[in-house]
């Protein structure tokens, strides 16, 4: 018997001063049996930075025609891209393909070797960014992952912090292709 996914819902407060964008969004987050508290965290993160009333979450991890999130026209066209975690170079240059911008946010402690190893092959696509999330953060993520979460997100001056009200976690990130 296949393992279901676990729902996660999210009260998130967005206010970021980059963008001037502040709003609040309500996310239903499935999360694949095969996916880690610090990933789904890594896509909400994802999300805030990218918030807009178009941006949605895809399947994902369960389905290799869609990304984690996405944002698309009002003809179905794909606007943004966004995979979480270390895909490889095929899926990117496909999306690539199919969409106007790719994101890209990797994590972890070696994520710095599946970007040692792609860096080369997806240089030629001009509409791809690769941003690594440090890893400390993205561990510090991981423990404020819980079933039902109200959290509050300030982008301000490129500067990304995350808080639950009890923890506050400062996500640093390095682009390593814009």
């Amino acid at each position: 018997m296949a393992l279901k996914s676990t729902i996660y819902k999210a009260e998130l407060s967005i206010a970021d001063m980059d963008r001037n964008y502040y709003a609040t969004h309500m996310l239903t987050l499935a999360r694949h049996p095969s996916e880690t508290d610090e990933r789904l965290m890594v896509r909400i993160v994802a999300f805030a930075i990218h918030a807009d009333e178009a941006l949605v979450n895809a399947k994902g991890i369960s389905d290799t025609e869609e990304p984690d999130l996405w944002q698309m026209d009002l003809t179905g066209a794909i606007e943004l891209w966004i995979e979480v975690g270390q895909p490889d170079e095929r899926r990117i240059l496909k999306a690539a393909g199919r969409s106007e911008k790719v994101m890209v946010y990797s994590y972890s402690s070696a994520s710095h070797v599946w970007w040692k190893q792609i860096a080369s092959k997806i240089d030629r696509a001009r509409n791809v960014s690769v941003v690594n999330i440090d890893a400390e953060a993205s561990a510090a993520l991981e423990k404020m992952a819980q079933r039902s979460m109200q959290l509050q997100c300030t982008i301000q001056d490129g500067q990304i912090w995350l808080t639950d009200g009890a923890t506050t976690v400062e996500v640093t990130r390095e682009v390593w292709k814009s």
